[in-house]
This record gives structure tokens, C-alpha cells and sequence, in this order.
């Protein structure tokens, strides 16, 4: 009787492989444990035996450079001839019709085959190529001398094929088109290949590329059947086996005669050469021989032979796992279609083939998509992608690099591209949506390892998150009328963060500390920088910085740091000299990347300081500073662009104040001199943690600490009688505050948007779901999640300070007292 699942036929369901694929998961696969991997279009995953396996081999044997005589070197050579032969067959390719070069990867072989025919002939060559293609079958069009074009449908590439008999050249012509769109699935006619080649029979010097790379990661590449097989596929191993990272360019030999003219050779590929003299060279006979330059990935190539086995072993073939994916994606398409908000709105906007049936001549086990809330907003792609991350679901967002399929699906226009290009859209950036469309799609793509519960888990997190089971309602403050008075507020506690990303200095009770018109003395003047790229590290990135803990020591004029549980202490000193900042330490400019701001940071030069560093994180970096008076960042909070003209309800999102045309500045922190949040917030937020549903636990969350969230100045509610009841966000609607008995006037900014580093516990550096999880459900403005206000020095406070520097002062325990909207 056929097994199902849910009711569901599951025929298809890891039919032919060795075991069910959740056996083979736990054995094979013990790194997903608790995470749910839905890139495989970015690369499958290995499995334990495939290393295992290699790893024998490699201690077994000892293999030697192929290009000697040595017997070690011959038994190399032995070993890929042999690999090489299985990888053919491994796509039904014979080898007396084709010949397999190896290569580092699928772009590897596209560019080796656009410099064949940059140098095939004195003019050049043209390009065509369809508009699903990766960018590396972009870019040939570079080299095309005699002109390129982009199809945008199948039926423009289907009238140039009809008409190639009449429009013959001189030149030679190259067609590449992806198999599969490595950005929704869509699938290409292999007959295209054919096709051409028929109708062009008379020139002969129109050639086919394939980009195979997507496709083989799921299906089966038959190449059995030489008159329809591409001149030229190129494709990725890691795509099918996870490792190793090689790739290959397969040739039909029919075609390789336009090969002969290619004029760089490498180490290996001829088989004399004259260096002086009349330039004269011979090259090898065969044709990975004269295209395989210098010393071959022997050992990757060798490990290929392990992938084949252990892969047979596990799945059987790549029709099997065809099979598999194609009913999980199924699955999860029916799931993601099927979803409504309670208005009736579409949840998921799909990006397909208009014929997509999950079949194998038209659709892959890839689905991109966008999120709508049920006012038809889109939800930016950013926040589904870092949220899917704390939930331990990995996917892919962007234009997957495959900039026609994506532009033709969002209906950009080149001159829609470069105007967001001049408005600062890059490739990974959180530019969402612009010109009310989004600039990026998001991607599940599926793999021979994915099961039933990777679909359900993710369907569960988008029904979680983003499918709305009710209008949003307002959450409502305790009535005005049972309180007798305003409740005031204090500073329950002030935070400096000496070294960006890196753990709290708590300002101790009874010590005023200055605030300077950058924010808290001190706070944020440093940050880590990596010895290789420059770039500052994050706490989202290392989550140990958070056990990075300074001190600052006032009275000996030192920052004072430990690491984790080590006693051991590096002492920094305070003072702004550029030089001997520390002993036996220069301090030396050097360029960073600060919160997507390039800027000159002084690097510390000293080993000790960089190792005291490295060794704890693991990562080669030094400490750089960034004093005041070499900063010219500026605050730049997220805010809309006008103000709410009502006060709301404490508690609701009102729209952020409209920008203040002078802002003020910053040194390394990401977006204003000061932060702060309030403690009532941070209890209600818990209360929700605590008592809202969690799907798939059977426990609550724990609440989060305050720390979390890494605020300057924490304000609490003074709460002297019964009546008073703690008023969480009330915040939202401040404009500005002042704080002490200076009564120092701080402005606020805007609202702080947050990510995924309010996950990392401050105490272990250890990554959970909370308190994301239900801010993501609970703090949405403007698609923004956001908790907390930025604020800085009043535009007053500036002024009076501009002449002679005014000494503003706060200390723990003051009285806050604020102006709301009104």
C-alpha cells in the first residue's frame, strides 16, 4: 500500500534511496540538527561519510604532482583519467562524443569559454544570451566585439533561431541560456541547443553554451543524445555533492575545433615551447589537456570519486532525488498559495513560469516569492531573511545574481536601476522596497537532504509571522482617569559602550557622567577593525564580543578590558594623543567600513594589543580608535517624513518626528549619539514573551534583560502609589526630555530599528530567539521592528555650547521629565 503523509500520496517522497531521509539526515547530516536549510540552489550540504571517505583516501595513498614521472605523481594522474571518465558518465556524456575540463567552478568554465572565442577569430564574436542568465553569462557580453543581446522571451529567442539560415556571418555566434533560473526555478527547452544547430548546419559557426549549474543540483543532465547536447555546459560539483568545490566545462568535441585558436596557454598544456626566438609553441592533443592550465585541483578532483560513491549509496540517482524535491516543492507552493490574511489578501506573492507545474521540463524545486501584509504592503525581504535566521531557517534574499530574471519580475527598467543605484541600492543592502516596489526576491530552494519538516517548519514561520489573523489593534494604556498624577521618571541605570559591539561599562550610582554633544563621554570611541579587510567586526557577526568587557577607570586615566573568564587585562589609555597611546603601541591611520560609512580610524600597531584580541575571538583583528575630533559621521535615525499630526495612544506606533535639518554627530555608533528605552517597556515586552504561543515549544521563553538591547540610558517609572500602573511605550510619543537637576535637554530622534543582535545574551554571548521573535510579532512600524528612541543633545544644549564648551552632566537616579507629541 502506498505510504502517505497527511493524506497526501508521497510516491515520490525519497523513493530509492537507501534509507528515509530523516535516517540519513541524523546520521549523515548532524549539523542541521534544529536548523532548517533551504539554500540548496546556493549549495547542497555534504554528508559526514563523503569526508569520512575522502579523508581515507587521502591517508591511504600518497599522491603526487600529476605533471611528473614519479609514481606517485603517475598514480594522480591514474586517479583523475579515472574520475574524469566516471564524471562523464556520471551525465550518460560518451566519452568519444565529449571531453570534460576541470575547472574551479561554473563561472571558471563561462569565462574559459568566452576567451576561446574572444580569440576566435579577428573580429571577435557576437552574443546572445537569455534574460534568466546568471551574471557570469552576463558578462561574456563584454568581450563580444561584434555586438550582444539579451532575449527577453522565449518566443524572441525562438524567431532569432528561425531566421539564423539567413542572416549568415563570418564571424562566429555564441548562445548561452541557463537549464534552470537559479532565481525561481524556471526551467529552459534543452531543444534549443538543437535547434540551432540544425538551422545554422550551412555556416556552422553558431555555438551553444548551457549553464547547467542550477539544474544538476536536482535532476538528472542527460547528455546520451549527442545531436541535441550544448557545444559547451558548465556547471558546479558542490552544487550536486556539497563537496568539493570544483567545477567543469564539458565539450562537445564536434564543436571544439574553434577551441584550436585560443591563444593562452598554461604550464601543462603544450608540450613544447620556444622562449626565445620566433614564438613558437606546440600544444597537447586532447582537449582538457590544452584547456587545463597549470597544476590540476588534483586532491578536489581526487574527492570527487568519494562524492560519486557516497552519493549512489545514499540517494541512488539524481532521478530519485528529481523526484523528491519535486513533491516537496509542490508541497510547499499548494502551502504558500493557500495563504490569506483575514481580509482575503494574498500572503505570498509567487514568482513562476506561467506553465509551472513542478514538472521536469519546466519548473525546479525553487520558489521566489515576496510578502504582502493585508493592506498590500510589502514586507521587506531584510527583515523576512534575519528573522527566518533567528529561527534557524536559512534562505536566500536579493537578486540571487540574476539581474534580468529579477528586474523583468519586479518591473524595474534599466533607468529604474541606476536612478536607485544613485540612491544608494547596492547588491546586499537593506534597500527593501523603493519606488513602492521591492528591489530584491526571496528564494527556498529545495535539496536531496530536505524533508516534510523543513516545509512545515518554514509554512509555520510565515503563518506565524507575516499572515495577519485579525485587524491590528491598538494596545491600550491603563484609563487616564484612575491616575492621579503623570508618573515620573528616573535614570535607572546609564551604559557606556567604550568599544563598539562590545560589552557594557555600567556607570557606577553617585557618579555624574558628561554628555557630550556625540553622545556619553567615551561611549563607542573604539571598535575592532579586521587585520585583513579593515571592516569593524559586530556583535551579529561574533557574538563573543559581548564577553569583551571594559572598564573605564577614570581616576588612572585608563580603559581597562577583559575577556570571557580570563583575568588577564589590557590597559588602554584614555588620552586623545595620536601617538604612544599605549605603551610599546603607535596608533596608525588606517581605513574602515563603520555601518556602511568608510572612515580613518587610528589602528593600534602593538601585537600585544591585536593578539589580546584574536585569540580570544578567533578572528585576526586589532583595536582602532575613532576620537571626536576626527569624526564627521552624523546621526541618521529611521524616521518618515512627516509628523503625526495627533497624539496617539501610548502604546501604538506613531510616525517618527520629521528630521532636524542639522544633525547631530556621531563616532562609531550606528545611527545616533544616544539610545534609550524604558524599563516598563521591557516588562511588558516580557510578559508577552512569556504568554504568547510558541509553535513547536512546549515551554515559555525566557525573559530577556534589559542589556539586550544595549541602551545608553535606561528610565524607569517612579510608581508611589497603588493607583499608578506602569505605562510601557509610553516613549513612542516623546519628543524631547531633560534629565537632572541641570535639567540637560536631549531631543529625540526617532524610533530604533532593531535586528537580529538583541539575540545575543550579553552574559554568554550566546544567540537565542528572543526577544526578536516577539518583537517581530509585536513592534512593527512601517514594516520597521523597533524598540526604543535615539535622541542626542537639544539643538539648545549645542547652541549654548558653541562659543565656550557647556559641561552637561547625568548620573543614575535623576529626574526625567519629558514633552510628548501634541
Amino acid at each position: 500500500m502506498e505510504a502517505k503523509i497527511n493524506g497526501e500520496s508521497r510516491a515520490e517522497y525519497c523513493t530509492g534511496y537507501s534509507e528515509d531521509v530523516d535516517v540519513i539526515r541524523e546520521r549523515e547530516y548532524s549539523f542541521l540538527k534544529d536548523t532548517t536549510y533551504l539554500d540548496h540552489a546556493g549549495t547542497t550540504l555534504y554528508p559526514k561519510s563523503l569526508i569520512d571517505s575522502f579523508a581515507r583516501d587521502l591517508t591511504s595513498n600518497l599522491l603526487g604532482n600529476p605533471h611528473s614521472r614519479s609514481s606517485s605523481s603517475q598514480l594522480s594522474t591514474q586517479r583523475v583519467d579515472d574520475i574524469r571518465l566516471k564524471a562523464l558518465r556520471f551525465f550518460n556524456a560518451d566519452p568519444e562524443e565529449f571531453d570534460l575540463v576541470f575547472v574551479a567552478n561554473a563561472t571558471a568554465a563561462i569565462k574559459l569559454v568566452a576567451d576561446v572565442f574572444r580569440d576566435s577569430s579577428p573580429q571577435g564574436f557576437w552574443y546572445g544570451h537569455f534574460i534568466d542568465a546568471h551574471t557570469s553569462l552576463v558578462g561574456v557580453r563584454e568581450l563580444a566585439q561584434m555586438g550582444h543581446r539579451c532575449f527577453a522571451t522565449k518566443d524572441e529567442v525562438e524567431q532569432w533561431i528561425s531566421e539564423l539560415a539567413s542572416h549568415q556571418t563570418n564571424f562566429p555566434r555564441l548562445f548561452a541560456y541557463p537549464a534552470q533560473s537559479n532565481m525561481n526555478g524556471r526551467r529552459m527547452p534543452i531543444q534549443w541547443c538543437s535547434k540551432i544547430r540544425d538551422t545554422s548546419s550551412e555556416t556552422g559557426n553558431v555555438y551553444t553554451l548551457l549553464d547547467a549549474a542550477s539544474f544538476v543540483s536536482t535532476a538528472p543532465l542527460d547528455l546520451s543524445d549527442t545531436s541535441t547536447a550544448p557545444d559547451f555546459t558548465a556547471l558546479s560539483f558542490y552544487k550536486i555533492f556539497g563537496f568539493p568545490d570544483l567545477g567543469a566545462l564539458i565539450v562537445r568535441k564536434s564543436a571544439a575545433g574553434i577551441l584550436e585558436k585560443r591563444k593562452f596557454f598554461g604550464g601543462g598544456t603544450v608540450d613544447m615551447v620556444l622562449a626565445q626566438g620566433t614564438p613558437w609553441h606546440a600544444k597537447k592533443s586532447t582537449i582538457h589537456e590544452r584547456l587545463e592550465d597549470g597544476t590540476l585541483p588534483f586532491h578536489n578532483i581526487i574527492a570527487l570519486d568519494s562524492a560519486f560513491s557516497t552519493h549512489a549509496r545514499l540517494f541512488g540517482s539524481m532521478s530519485n532525488v528529481s523526484s523528491h524535491t519535486r513533491y516537496l516543492a509542490k508541497r510547499l507552493h499548494s502551502r504558500l498559495t493557500a495563504m490569506t490574511h483575514f481580509n482575503g489578501e494574498k500572503v505570498c506573492h509567487l514568482y513562476k513560469s506561467p506553465e509551472t507545474a513542478f514538472d521536469n521540463l519546466t519548473q525546479g524545486p525553487i520558489i521566489a516569492f515576496n510578502i504582502r501584509n493585508s493592506s498590500g504592503a510589502w514586507v521587506g525581504k531584510s527583515e523576512v531573511e534575519r528573522l527566518a535566521n533567528v529561527k534557524n531557517i536559512q534562505i536566500r534574499s536579493g537578486s540571487h545574481c540574476n539581474p534580468g530574471g529579477t528586474a523583468a519580475n519586479l518591473g524595474w527598467t534599466g533607468p529604474d536601476l541606476i536612478r536607485n543605484y544613485s540612491a544608494g541600492l547596492r547588491c546586499g543592502d537593506d534597500h527593501d522596497v523603493m519606488d513602492g516596489k521591492p528591489t530584491g526576491i526571496l528564494r527556498v530552494s529545495l535539496g536531496a537532504i530536505t524533508n516534510i519538516r523543513d516545509i512545515d517548519a518554514f509554512a509555520s514561520f510565515i503563518d506565524e509571522f507575516y499572515v495577519e489573523k485579525a485587524p491590528s489593534i491598538i494596545p491600550l494604556v491603563p484609563p487616564v482617569e484612575i491616575v492621579s498624577q503623570q508618573p515620573s521618571f528616573y535614570v535607572e541605570s546609564l551604559s557606556v559602550y567604550p568599544i563598539k559591539s562590545c560589552g557594557a561599562f555600567k556607570v557606577p550610582d553617585g557618579q555624574r557622567w558628561e554628555i557630550k554633544r556625540e553622545g556619553l563621554a567615551w561611549d563607542r570611541e573604539w571598535c575592532l577593525i579586521h587585520q585583513g579587510t579593515g571592516a569593524a567586526l559586530s556583535m551579529k557577526k561574533y557574538p563573543r564580543m559581548a564577553l569583551i568587557r571594559p572598564v573605564i577607570d577614570l581616576h588612572r586615566g585608563l580603559l581597562r578590558i577583559t575577556c570571557g573568564s580570563d583575568p588577564k587585562e589590557l590597559e588602554i589609555s584614555l588620552h586623545r594623543e595620536v601617538t604612544n597611546l599605549v605603551t610599546t603601541s603607535l596608533c596608525q591611520s588606517a581605513k574602515s567600513n563603520v555601518c556602511g560609512d568608510r572612515v580613518i580610524v587610528q589602528a593600534y600597531s602593538s601585537p600585544t594589543v591585536a593578539s589580546f584580541f584574536s585569540n580570544f575571538l578567533g578572528v585576526p583583528c586589532t583595536l582602532a580608535r575613532f576620537p571626536p575630533q576626527i569624526s564627521t559621521r552624523v546621526s541618521n535615525p529611521t524616521r518618515s517624513s512627516k509628523r503625526t499630526q495627533r497624539a496617539p495612544m501610548p502604546g501604538s506606533f506613531p510616525e517618527d518626528p520629521s528630521p532636524i535639518p542639522e544633525q547631530p554627530p556621531i563616532l562609531l555608533s550606528n545611527e545616533s549619539p544616544i539610545l534609550l528605552i524604558s524599563r516598563s517597556s521591557v516588562n511588558r515586552l516580557n510578559e508577552q514573551i512569556k504568554y504568547n504561543p510558541r509553535p513547536n515549544h512546549s515551554t515559555a521563553a525566557r525573559a530577556v534583560e534589559a542589556d539586550v538591547f544595549r541602551a545608553n540610558i535606561v528610565v524607569a517609572e517612579n510608581l508611589h502609589q497603588l493607583a499608578n500602573a506602569e505605562r510601557p511605550y509610553i516613549e513612542d510619543i516623546w519628543q524631547s526630555f531633560s534629565i537632572g537637576p541641570e535639567q540637560v535637554h536631549f531631543d529625540v530622534l526617532g524610533s530604533c530599528q532593531r535586528c537580529q543582535m538583541v539575540c545575543v545574551d550579553p552574559y554568554t554571548g550566546i544567540r537565542r530567539e528572543e526577544p526578536f521573535s516577539t518583537l517581530a510579532k509585536t513592534r512593527k512600524i512601517n514594516n520597521k521592528i523597533v524598540f526604543g528612541r535615539h535622541a542626542s543633545l537639544s539643538k539648545m544644549e549645542l547652541l549654548q555650547g558653541s562659543n565656550a564648551p557647556k559641561s552637561c552632566t547625568i548620573m543614575v537616579g535623576d529626574v526625567v521629565t519629558h514633552s510628548q507629541v501634541s
